[in-house]
């Protein structure tokens, strides 16, 4: 507080607040900071009531060591709705199925994955916990040549599919000079593999040739159908159109990714879905 003395000073005295002759100066509201009301933001625990509808996704589990498919649910709760600071976190999980066999240790289950749902933080040790369960009477192969130890790493990867669709997880992505190498091998073994092809063709119908030449006048229309035929078929045989994961036929299983997507290149096997090779 300053006051501007315009006359000479020829004495002073201490004032005291109830003398009144203090001059009091107020705040300059020009001077005030607005302070915006702090957002609250809800993170998952376990005292995050349920609410009456809850958004999810249902995946099946068709496994060759079951007579029934499994029916997985797992329901997400929206935690911030509308705001910047939306997040969809698991709330609970339900296992489904005709086969009640398993019903005991399929509700425990569920109810103590629910259970770490509800607790919040970081979910994602689940999946590496699942996944590494091993069934003594061994694995199975599912669809796209992916290798599953058991039933149960079935259900990790089944979760870990589900983080990942609602941005809890991430794949790791590749380096450029990696999707280059791997773009470079799979094109040099797709043109090896062609070529492969083309001279087996050849060799197949060179013999349906030979015998049509040969053969009496008024036959050789039937022979040429007949040896066309076979030579189509012989083709489908041994020319079968790549696998459904998109990797070629004679490829191998990966001990990295659980993938048929091994082939042998410059004498090493690499991985076309990973990158891993034994070479290092």
């Amino acid at each position: 507080m300053s006051i501007k003395i315009s006359k000479k000073i020829k004495g002073y005295s201490v004032g005291k607040p109830d003398d009144g002759n203090i001059p009091t100066v107020g705040p300059d509201p020009r001077d005030a900071i607005e302070v915006p009301p702090k957002a609250e933001v809800i993170q998952m625990h376990e005292k995050v009531e349920r609410p009456d509808t809850l958004i999810g996704a249902t995946y099946k589990i068709k496994s060759p060591l079951f007579e029934h498919a499994l029916y997985v649910t797992i329901n997400d709760i929206v935690l911030n709705q509308d705001t910047e600071h939306e997040l969809r976190r698991p709330f609970e999980i339900f296992i489904n199925s005709k086969n009640m066999d398993h019903f005991q240790w399929i509700v425990a289950l569920t109810r103590i994955m629910s259970a770490v749902f509800r607790k919040g933080g970081d979910i994602t040790f689940l999946v590496d916990e699942l996944k590494a369960v091993f069934d003594p009477r061994g694995g199975y192969f599912k669809a796209g040549g992916v290798y599953m130890p058991s039933i149960v790493a079935e259900l990790g990867a089944i979760v870990e599919q589900h983080l990942k669709m609602i941005g809890l997880l991430h794949d790791p992505e590749l380096d450029p000079e990696q999707r280059r190498l791997i773009a470079e091998k799979r094109a040099a073994y797709e043109a090896r593999a062609a070529g492969k092809d083309a001279k087996k063709k050849s060799d197949v119908a060179a013999p349906a040739k030979a015998e049509t030449k040969s053969a009496p006048q008024d036959l050789s229309t039937d022979l040429a159908g007949v040896g066309g035929e076979s030579a189509r078929k012989a083709g489908e045989v041994e020319f079968a159109e790549p696998a459904a994961s998109g990797f070629p036929p004679g490829a191998t299983m990966c001990n990295k990714c659980n993938t048929a997507a091994m082939i042998l290149m410059d004498g090493c096997q690499t991985c076309l879905n990973c990158g891993y090779s034994k070479c290092g």
